[in-house]
């Protein structure tokens, strides 16, 4: 899991309260961890692999470019997978070697690998976890943008240099702070390890307060976008809007569910620190209640992967396509269409599936009278085979629009 309590007990001369959580049923804490890792890992990783039975049904046309959002929910799904592997990797160390607990709690020792280790691996885990709150943010911000300014894929760039760049200025500042004079003599007093706390509580709380204002007012544009369209709002406009609503709900309530039980445990050690004596007998409902919420941390921590990717794109299936010639069939299909201009779809990147039947429906819906909208919404319905919504702003619509229009002409001529 992800707490700075990992990187405060890789100090000899930790806190009472960090002692506390982290020595207690060390074992069986670590099994619990490493289970919900590795389930996590494997069916995160299940998700976002290729479906045969998506690709069936992309038909004949090709599609554009994954937008940035799509890219950013993959982007997510890598960096909890990143994390979990940590998370793993230390459960697997700590439980095959417990010794290394041991050494790391004796002063001035010789051997410095087992702190060497710890903090490494504490690191690791913040800083994929830190990068995969900092990403949540920027989708938020990206949808957003989409639909007010219709920004393009270029953004992604900028993307990447703020989350990478702030999760890693973050990660080492924290630490710096936290490990100062060294790591074999930190700093006692809660003063001195706030800044640590401070940057690694940053990015999640910028995502509780932030992402639902972000998604509030983008559900409020597509309404008004939708709205427009026609000059009036129809029972599709009106079930598309309903759809971006639930999804965007569903990204926050995984966020609630995974990382509100750290907020409420660091807030308890908190005031466990500041008692004179934590083991007085008045105190033991909120070392009950901090253990508690310590071992949730443990077990729903790992899961965001696998829960983010049932938010992002429902449940996928087994079916999984790891065909390297049916990939080059599918590639060269798809330059080999009419429609040069847009760009071959390559279904590597990213795990959305945009289904022709929905942009139809989307196109049909959203444009009026034989008038083609600049910016169109491509929407696709969250059901039990597409099961995601993607905001994509795109002038290409004309061009699949033309194609469309192309095919139906065809198949009239055929008829006749």
């Amino acid at each position: 899991m992800a707490s700075p309590r990992l990187e405060t007990f890789c100090c000899p001369n930790r806190d009472a309260a960090t002692d506390l959580v982290v020595s207690f049923q060390p074992v069986l804490f670590g099994a619990l961890s490493l289970c919900s890792a590795g389930l996590s890992l494997f069916l995160t990783a299940l998700q976002i692999l290729p479906k045969r039975k998506g690709y069936r049904r992309l038909g004949q046309y090709p599609l554009p470019k994954p937008a940035s959002s799509t890219r950013i929910l993959f982007i997510v799904s890598l960096c909890d997978i990143l994390g979990c592997t940590g998370i793993i990797l230390r459960s697997s160390i700590w439980l095959g070697l417990p010794t290394i607990i041991d050494s790391i709690s004796v002063t001035n020792s010789s051997d410095v690998w087992p702190e060497v280790f710890c903090v490494g691996s504490a690191m690791w885990i913040q800083l994929f976890f830190s990068a995969s709150f900092w990403w949540t943010f920027c989708y938020a911000v990206d949808v957003f943008l989409v639909v007010k300014t219709s920004a393009g894929i270029s953004t992604i760039i900028l993307y990447h240099m703020i989350t990478w760049g702030l999760a890693v200025l973050l990660c080492i500042e924290g630490v710096a702070m936290l490990y100062y004079p060294s790591i074999s003599n930190c700093e006692s007093g809660l003063q001195h390890a706030i800044p640590h706390y401070v940057t690694t509580y940053a990015p999640m709380l910028l995502v509780l307060v932030a992402n639902p204002v972000f998604f509030i007012r983008t559900t409020s544009a597509v309404t008004s976008l939708l709205k427009g369209r026609q000059g009036i709002y129809t029972e599709n406009e009106r079930r598309l809007a309903t759809e971006i609503k639930i999804r965007f709900f569903k990204i926050m309530l995984v966020f609630f569910i995974c990382w509100v039980p750290n907020i409420i445990n660091e807030c308890l050690l908190f005031f466990l620190e500041v008692q004179p004596d934590i083991n007085d007998g008045g105190l033991r409902n909120v070392r009950n209640a901090a253990l508690i919420t310590w071992f949730i941390m443990g077990i729903l921590n790992p899961m965001q992967g696998f829960l983010n990717t049932l938010a992002f794109h429902g449940w996928t299936g087994f079916d999984v396509d790891l065909s390297l010639q049916r990939r080059r069939e599918l590639a060269w299909d798809s330059m080999s269409t009419s429609v040069p201009t847009t760009g071959c779809y390559n279904p590597v990147v990213g795990t959305t599936l945009l289904y022709q039947s929905h942009v139809q429906e989307g196109k049909k819906s959203m444009t009026g009278s034989g008038q083609h909208a600049p910016d169109a919404i491509s929407v696709l319905s969250e059901g039990s085979e597409s099961s995601t919504i993607e905001i994509h702003i795109s002038s290409e619509l004309r061009d699949f629009e033309d194609v469309d229009a192309d095919g139906e002409s065809l198949e009239n001529s055929v008829r006749r």
